[in-house]
């Protein structure tokens, strides 16, 4: 089996695969990351039976956690299923923080946070702002420190759907993209690596300063949310919200009486830019 490491942030993932190819792209997507020798979680990219190892390869995800049920994908989406396992594995054994679905940037110490359901837009406009002079802390989890409240980085991989794949490459032609995978269950996606400074200061986190609902393709708008909704719905965010008990509930309390939240609508990359930018010039 062919076998690559990476560390992301405290996390350090080991990832078998029956097939070359798809280590291969996370060797190269993943080259400027650690490699560790001991990993937290390991994770198994395998056919779904010995015949689909070479004749329409299928790709089951397994690994230390596993979902029984989930669909394997095809082998030209083998860098997908990778992503997806290494999330799986977050999402279900990770208890050193609280994780959050949601994406983060950094400036000057401070850290914004934004979540939403998919398609909202969080994962692209992360990408954007990371490109407009704040650094990109991560795209799939929010890691809350359950002792500081600080946002631990977690700088995977960026995930981009369908019309964000042109944004962006408008955006950082220069930047380092994955295959095109077409035809996904959410459709078109693309991987970019995040910019140098996300990963060379992953080991730097932030205090949280800002809590954002983006929700494109509404015309711009922006609300305050009230504490209560904002309580509800970050946990309905966390998956190990439960898992953790008493700790998930202090370090999630403490999170939304100090960070304020607003819901925003936009129409454009430009536009969400810009409302970021004036929310947070009044944070000063």
């Amino acid at each position: 089996m062919h076998e690559f490491r990476v560390q992301v942030g405290p996390a350090a993932f080991r990832i078998g695969s029956a097939w070359r190819a798809p280590i291969d792209q996370l060797a190269h997507l993943y080259r400027d990351y650690p490699q560790p020798d001991f990993t937290d979680f390991t994770v198994r990219l395998e056919p779904t039976t010995w015949l689909r190892r070479w004749l329409r390869p299928s790709v089951a995800i397994g690994g230390d956690y596993m979902l029984p049920d989930a669909a394997p994908l095809p082998l030209a989406q083998g860098l997908l299923a990778a992503e997806m396992a290494m999330n799986l594995q977050m999402a279900l054994g990770w208890r050193r923080h609280l994780l959050l679905h949601a994406s983060a940037v950094e400036r000057d110490g401070r850290v914004l946070v934004m979540t939403g359901q998919s398609g909202s837009g969080k994962s692209t406009l992360s990408a954007l702002l990371g490109s407009e002079g704040w650094r990109f802390l991560g795209d799939e989890f929010v890691l809350l420190d359950p002792v500081t409240g600080n946002v631990v980085p977690f700088p995977r991989l960026i995930s981009l759907k369908n019309e964000a794949i042109a944004a962006m490459q408008s955006a950082q032609p220069d930047a380092r993209f994955g295959p095109l995978l077409a035809g996904t269950p959410k459709g078109d996606i693309r991987h970019v690596v995040p910019p140098a400074d996300a990963i060379a200061q992953m080991g730097q986190g932030g205090a949280p300063a800002l809590l954002l609902f983006p929700r494109y393709g509404y015309p711009g708008a922006v609300r305050e949310v009230a504490p209560g909704e904002t309580f509800m719905r970050l946990t309905q965010a966390s998956t190990n919200y439960v898992a953790l008990g008493e700790a998930g509930f202090i370090t999630l309390t403490r999170f939304v009486k100090s960070v304020p939240s607003r819901a925003i609508d936009y129409q454009s990359g430009d536009e969400a830019i810009a409302l970021v930018e004036k929310l947070w010039e009044r944070l000063a």
